[in-house]
């Protein structure tokens, strides 16, 4: 996908594990290689064919260095899934606003894969995604194919990107200014109209988005329970063993691994250090 991002196909060969594998929007499992580690990772597509699955694996680490350098059909370890993962069901007969960084698109892709097998029973929906050009721009061929035809699925793709003198991202801003422009995904929200009354935001990046993403949605009165997002750096073990995961204080503790991933920006409100 791209020179440090790779998107892998994975496939149960444990029969009785493939009946019993479910898992939604938002969650995440661990991935293991034996003698090296294990790290958890968000799945990134909805759940369609049992036993099947797709992760969007950054190469950023031992673990997931080791991951890189697999070949097609060699074996990985994997438990979970785990989380609480994205409430659909609460979302349902709302729009969607789903509003990413880099490599947060990756479990936002699940939400608007769900939203899409399920279309009826969802509203507009519309994608924000920030990156910093058009090579790190991941899920590439799917999502430029919803910049120039998602209208006709009822979905609005907006991109945003850093580098003014990128190429290929000023082509798209030529083809669409309203839909295209450079600066951070904030800037998309200020550029677009928005309905917060019947409108859900899902959110998920860098940590240094959020706040910034967060005061733009409350400016446009959406309120705190409106707002979700997903806490995926802190994932840790996957079962509250490791501690890792903890954050708040003794009037209100969260485990991120266990309590979470997703969490409304009430939450973040209640919890210290949650956000």
């Amino acid at each position: 996908m791209t020179s440090i991002e790779k998107l892998f196909y994975l496939r149960l060969v444990d029969s009785k594990a493939v009946e019993e594998f479910h898992y939604n929007p938002g969650q995440f499992l661990e991935i293991s290689v034996p003698g090296v580690g294990e790290a958890p990772i968000s799945v990134c597509n909805v759940q369609k064919t049992p036993g099947e699955l797709q992760l969007c694996i950054r190469k950023v680490g031992r673990v997931t260095n080791a991951i890189h350098r697999l070949k097609e059909k060699d074996l990985l370890w994997l438990r979970g899934p785990y989380g609480n993962g994205f409430p659909m069901g609460v979302m349902e007969n709302h729009n969607l606003l789903l509003i990413a960084g880099g490599l947060g698109i990756a479990p936002l892709r699940s939400v608007l894969q769900h939203a899409l097998l399920h279309r009826d029973k969802y509203g507009l929906i519309t994608v924000m995604y920030g990156v910093r050009c058009y090579s790190t721009m991941l899920f590439r061929e799917e999502f430029l194919k919803l910049f120039r035809e998602g209208d006709k699925l009822g979905v609005e793709f907006l991109l945003a990107y850093e580098d003014k003198s990128d190429a290929e991202c000023y082509q798209l801003a030529c083809e669409r200014s309203d839909r295209c422009m450079s600066g951070l995904v904030t800037k998309l929200i200020e550029a677009t109209p928005i309905k917060p009354d019947n409108t859900y935001a899902v959110i998920c990046g860098p940590p240094v988005m959020y706040k910034f993403v967060v005061k733009e949605l409350t400016q446009r009165h959406f309120t705190p329970a409106q707002i979700y997002m997903t806490m995926e750096r802190r994932m840790k073990c996957g079962v509250g063993k490791c501690g890792h995961c903890i954050t708040g204080s003794s009037n209100s503790i969260k485990y991120v691994c266990k309590d979470g991933p997703v969490f409304t920006y009430l939450d973040a409100l209640k919890t210290r250090g949650l956000l």
